[in-house]
């Protein structure tokens, strides 16, 4: 039996088990499955960020606070203001001074609304996400079970064909060690079909000719530039 032909029988088992390894991959159990996985894997980062967005506002209101007080502060310069002027001090400085201290708390004042507003929302994601995430890996090990289930039914089908692909597989190995092991490296790739002979001296799967130089290379296989997969002169 040539390597070609020992490949190809091969392949033709091993189509069996790609299209089971399909429909499991495609099941909404684990499509289910995958998509809480995915998202309880990057919750807890989630749940740190937003944890230390918090203590950063929290930080950043604090530090504002303390300045509105020290500016308020600064309005006792005013309390005894009709002293100053009947002792003959300058208006005008001490309405621009005073104008500029409303200014200043004015604007702290929005900024610690903002602040405010922005803690409130970042505490409210941060509820919301936890609770996201309970109910998560609730459904997760539902998920889990049910996925489980799916696997074990088409199991002993599985294991029946994994017995013929062990079985061809020693015929490869007679022929072409070799082969064998490149054949398994593109297969999980995902690429499948894997290996097919040269049709009117283009790649039986993509229709893109071989180039010269690699011609006389054909009878043991090499790979298609386009495609990828393993074509053999026949």
């Amino acid at each position: 039996m040539s390597t070609l032909q020992a490949i190809l029988q091969y392949q033709e088992i091993d189509k069996k088990l790609f299209k089971l390894e399909s429909e499991l991959a495609e099941s909404e159990e684990r499509k289910k499955y995958v998509k809480l996985q995915k998202f309880l894997k990057v919750a807890p980062e989630k749940l740190d960020s937003l944890d230390v967005k918090a203590t950063s506002l929290k930080s950043e209101a604090d530090a504002l606070t303390k300045k509105y007080e020290q500016v308020e502060t600064t309005l006792g310069d005013f309390e005894n203001l009709d002293e100053l002027l009947s002792g003959g001090a300058d208006v005008s400085f001490y309405k621009k001074k005073a104008q500029s201290v409303f200014e200043q708390l004015r604007k702290i004042k929005a900024e610690l609304n903002a602040l405010a507003e922005n803690i409130k929302e970042t505490d409210a994601e941060y509820k919301k996400l936890k609770k996201q995430v309970i109910a998560a890996q609730k459904q997760y090990a539902e998920a889990a079970e049910a996925y489980k289930a799916v696997k074990g039914a088409k199991e002993s089908e599985r294991k029946e064909i994994e017995a013929e692909l062990s079985k061809a597989a020693e015929a490869v190995k007679k022929s072409d060690n070799d082969t064998l092991a490149r054949y398994l490296t593109k297969r999980k790739e995902k690429i499948f079909p894997v290996v097919g002979a040269l049709y009117q001296g283009r790649c039986p799967f993509c229709s893109m000719e071989p180039p010269i130089a690699a011609k006389s290379k054909l009878a043991g296989g090499i790979e298609c530039d386009h495609c990828h997969r393993i074509i053999f002169s026949e």
